[in-house]
């Protein structure tokens, strides 16, 4: 039924209800009442044009109404109260002989006849959907659930609305005044330390999280109980999910490693973000990556008119302008543009076609052993493409450039963080009053993206392990995907020009730690997945800094997010070292760049030099043997 069709039928159905109301009223009040057919008229046409007013003012038949809710109800019977009171103060006034008994049981028959009405079309649209949805019992998943408050009872109305596919065999809480008491017809009969019992005892064949605001010490004592009663545990979907009607198209979520590490939502200044990027054309490089591709998610929440999605790899590319063409963003439109950013003309061509307001510049090589062995290639990508991608941009009176950093850029010790390091140098230096806003973002390592230490150990640990761990003493600063790119985003929002932004991180996590809880979260124990300690490996840090000694400040531009002082470097030098920096070797350009980028003396003994040549000679040894 199309949307006008259904309005109209809403609409002949209220009208029809206060109709037989009325002549309701009057079989019960004749006997003791007379009326003429011309006031029966009168008012009945009056009752009906004040409801329809007022329900069209009120937005009453524009509803879904298979989602009515007590606040429809009560939206429902104000609307009814509202017409009845007005057309009873009309007709007393215009009408001499007017009944109030008349009124009053006109307005009583009609607001029951009205909102039983929703209630009957939401029981109808429930029944219909689990009738075509039904699971057999013995094929419904056996369900504990954890948690007898809010969270918990808003899952069990939602799932015997929409669903048939799980069976709730009880409710765990660790609350003792919620023992044995029933929430929505399913009874609480233990406490988290219970479930390896009840899991056994009523054939449990997973156990679901039900409350939001858990604390990630709590989740990991779920996890462990979980684990003891080798049986799997999810959570359950987002509170929006359900207020949105989501349910029966989504399904409960995986607990991950964030999960346990406790990361504080992100809240944004919406408002600053939509007034600047509302109709605008924004560029992001690098949009097939896992930041980049955040970014371009987060953006497309703020109503520009256009994202450029520039990468390298079509393949990543295809991915997310599949993904953003959706009917959900279908006003703006995606430009999937594949260039490199190593290409100097091909930059100036892309900004002088699109003219971007802004450019987010995620496009690097980020894997540290990797640019060890390659530093060239950390060369032509991360320096000398951030420059091109820059120097474009000024060109062509872009408004905001920001650049994503690392913290390996303070003090590097390796490749990559010289590169991004230098290529900071390169952002800030270009700024110039009155002319395109640069700064850069620094943060760490972020849970989940490419090349990540997280993924490594979930392989490891799909292939039945060892977890191996160069350093157990190592930390390390991590962020999850959607905080690093919302933070990014608001950055970009504070810049003024020159800025090294610093993303508040937390706490360093120990790398030994996150190990252990991923083997929890994937089922195992420490016994049958063994954590073996392999060795630092050439370039990497114990732990990370996030700022260079001279850029410390208390400058807060933004909740988690700092602003350090940037240490001007002169173009020119930079410039000047570029084409020499190209005929180094290998080994050549790694030592000077980490000179030229560290405020720290650089330590390098023979046989750290000896080391890393010996591990670029096995690289190139094992790759001519392929």
């Amino acid at each position: 039924m199309s949307r006008n069709k259904r309005i109209m039928f809403v609409v002949l159905l209220d009208v029809g209800i206060l109709m037989f109301a009325a002549f309701l009223s009057l079989f019960f009040l004749s006997p003791y009442v007379s009326f003429s057919v011309g006031h029966i008229v009168s008012t009945l046409g009056v009752t009906s044009l004040m409801y329809l007013l007022f329900a069209y003012g009120l937005q009453i038949f524009t509803k879904m109404n298979h989602f009515t809710t007590i606040m429809e109800v009560i939206t429902l019977s104000y609307c009814i109260f509202l017409s009845f009171s007005l057309s009873t103060f009309i007709s007393l006034i215009t009408v001499r002989e007017t009944s109030l008994r008349y009124f009053v049981l006109h307005f009583i028959f009609s607001s029951i006849g009205i909102i039983a009405s929703r209630v009957f079309i939401r029981i109808y649209f429930e029944y219909d959907y689990k009738k075509r949805n039904t699971t057999k019992s013995e094929e419904a998943v056996r369900t504990l659930l954890v948690g007898a408050g809010n969270g918990g009872s808003l899952f069990i109305r939602n799932l015997k609305n929409y669903s048939n596919k799980l069976n709730l065999v009880g409710i765990v809480d660790d609350d003792v005044n919620k023992q044995g008491f029933l929430v929505c017809g399913v009874k609480v009969i233990g406490t988290i330390a219970d479930i390896p019992s009840l899991v056994n005892d009523h054939n449990v064949d997973q156990v679901t999280i039900a409350i939001p605001s858990l604390s990630p010490s709590r989740v990991e004592d779920i996890v462990d109980a979980c684990n003891k009663g080798n049986v799997a545990f999810n959570q359950m979907p987002y509170i929006e999910d359900f207020l949105l009607g989501k349910m029966p198209n989504i399904s409960n979520r995986d607990i991950n490693v964030a999960d346990l590490l406790g990361r504080e939502e992100v809240t944004l200044d919406t408002q600053t973000i939509f007034e600047n990027t509302k109709g605008k054309t924004i560029l992001v490089s690098g949009a097939g990556g896992s930041i980049g591709s955040e970014i371009v998610r987060q953006l497309s929440r703020f109503s520009p008119e256009r994202i450029v999605l520039l990468g390298h790899g079509e393949n990543s590319i295809y991915h997310i302008h599949k993904e953003m063409r959706g009917e959900k963003h279908s006003l703006i439109h995606y430009v999937p543009v594949i260039a490199d950013v190593q290409d100097k003309l091909r930059m100036e061509e892309v900004m002088r076609v699109y003219k971007p307001q802004f450019v987010f510049h995620a496009a690097a090589h980020k894997h540290v052993p990797l640019m060890e062995y390659n530093p060239h290639e950390a060369l032509k990508n991360n320096v000398y493409g951030t420059k091109n991608i820059a120097e474009a941009s000024k060109k062509y009176n872009v408004d905001t450039f920001i650049m994503i950093s690392s913290d390996k850029a303070v003090n590097p010790t390796n490749v990559m963080g010289a590169s991004k390091r230098i290529a900071e140098m390169i952002v800030t230096g270009l700024n110039e009053p009155d002319k395109t806003v640069f700064s850069a973002v620094r943060f760490g390592n972020v849970l989940g993206s490419r090349g990540s230490v997280v993924p490594l150990f979930q392989e490891q640990i799909k292939n039945g392990g060892p977890v191996t761990i160069t350093d157990f003493r190592m930390t390390r600063y991590f962020m999850t995907i959607p905080e690093a790119s919302r933070l990014v985003i608001q950055a970009g929002m504070c810049a003024e020009g020159g800025e090294v932004f610093v993303l508040d991180m937390g706490d360093p996590v120990k790398i030994l730690d996150l190990a252990k809880k991923i083997v929890k979260l994937s089922g195992y124990s420490e016994k049958e997945i063994p954590l073996i300690e392999t060795g630092i490996r050439s370039g990497e840090k114990l732990y990370e800094e996030l700022l260079i000694k001279n850029e410390l400040t208390e400058r807060k531009v933004f909740d988690k997010i700092f602003v350090g002082r940037s240490k001007p470097e002169p173009l020119l030098s930079i410039y000047r070292n570029l084409a020499r920096w190209e005929m180094l070797t290998a080994e050549e350009l790694r030592d000077e760049w980490l000179e030229y980028t560290n405020e720290q003396p650089i330590v390098k003994t023979i046989s750290q030099k000896r080391d890393v040549r010996a591990s670029v000679s096995m690289v190139q040894e094992s790759t001519a043997n392929i």
